[in-house]
């Protein structure tokens, strides 16, 4: 593995950039609205989330996953287009598809995978295009 490049740099804008789509995916001009409505929430839900702690997590997983995807693109001859392809297998092909399973055994609807599905579909293709690009 001596020919590995992982720019951590990348990595933790790939971790950021997880938080950022999903403030504008989850936004109320995009599908905040329908995303509460196929989750059964309400407002009043949503006012007793500690958001330190949500956005804490969700920075840490998205750094484990996007290290993680650094890694399956280290090699040396990734390059931007590799990633995004990349990215958009593992997104669709494993992330996506196997949330679509857990929702469809949790009895969600297809509204709701899709919401969700794609936005894990572009957060991959994103992070690997800018993994594979970002050397």
């Amino acid at each position: 593995m001596e020919n590995m490049i992982i720019n951590h740099w990348a990595v933790l804008v790939c971790a950021i950039f997880n938080l950022v789509l999903g403030a504008i995916w989850y936004s109320p001009a995009l599908f905040f609205n329908a995303w509460k409505e196929e989750n059964g929430l309400t407002d009043d839900d949503l006012k007793n989330v500690n958001p330190a702690k949500t956005y804490t997590i969700t920075f840490l997983l998205a750094y484990i996953i996007s290290y993680n995807l650094a890694f399956f693109l280290g090699d040396a001859n990734t390059n931007w287009s590799w990633g995004l392809t990349a990215g958009f297998l593992a997104g669709f092909g494993w992330a996506a598809a196997i949330f679509a399973v857990i929702a469809l055994f949790e009895l969600k609807s297809w509204k709701y995978i899709f919401i969700n599905g794609f936005y894990i579909i572009i957060y991959f293709s994103v992070i690997g295009l800018i993994l594979g690009a970002w050397r």
